[in-house]
């Protein structure tokens, strides 16, 4: 296999294993992590916001929907998506 070849593949596979996957500081938060794991690794969020809830697919309960945000840090904003009290998706935006 080519360098060129090899140093994409490490790349790709780096991007992969970041997926998912939060640093704070020296900690890291992954997705799955409950709300409160989050919040003693990270502290408390710059904003929080009620999104909705689930229409009650989960064994017939509803869940709450939040969004957390972290930042801006080096001009960038994590959002944290938390459904049922679990972290199930992590996104970066570039702070506006």
């Amino acid at each position: 296999m080519s360098r060129s070849l090899q140093a994409l593949s490490l790349l790709l596979a780096c991007g992969l294993a970041e997926a998912g996957t939060l640093r704070c500081g020296s900690k890291l938060v992954n997705e799955g992590d409950r709300a409160f794991e989050v919040e003693r690794k990270c502290g408390p969020p710059a904003h929080r916001d009620l999104v909705g809830y689930t229409g009650g697919y989960y064994g017939g309960r509803e869940m709450v929907i939040e969004e957390w945000v972290y930042g801006p840090t080096n001009g960038m904003l994590s959002i944290l998506t938390f459904q049922g009290n679990r972290l199930t998706r992590i996104e970066t935006k570039r702070a506006d």
